[in-house]
């Protein structure tokens, strides 16, 4: 399964309602730390598919949801489950430590 594009409207649905845990990107397009965890987060998609689902939202195109999750710095990757942040990394970190934090809400 290919990484989710989230918009506020659709965010509700795609990750609170979730019946498996999801990992959401919170990015931009100007911030280049976010294009260089880009690629981890398309990895981690490909290898956990089915067990978690993975979705970015880019925060100036999505306020409402930016605001609500008090969104600072980015990349700011949180893990959701049961609807609820459960996990948040902040910043690039390598693929092991992302597959750290995904492995203990599994």
């Amino acid at each position: 399964m290919p990484v989710i594009h989230l918009v506020d409207k659709n965010f509700d649905q795609e990750v609170k309602n979730s019946a498996i845990p999801v990992l959401v990107d919170f990015w931009a397009a100007w911030c280049g730390p976010c294009r260089m965890i880009a690629p981890t987060i398309e990895e981690v998609a490909e290898e956990y598919e089915g067990k978690i689902k993975v979705a970015k939202i880019n925060v100036d195109k999505n306020p409402e949801k930016t605001a609500e999750y008090k969104i600072m710095s980015i990349p700011n990757l949180k893990i959701f489950k049961n609807g609820k942040v459960v996990d948040e990394i902040i910043g690039v970190v390598p693929k092991e430590e992302l597959a750290k934090h995904i492995q203990k809400i599994l």
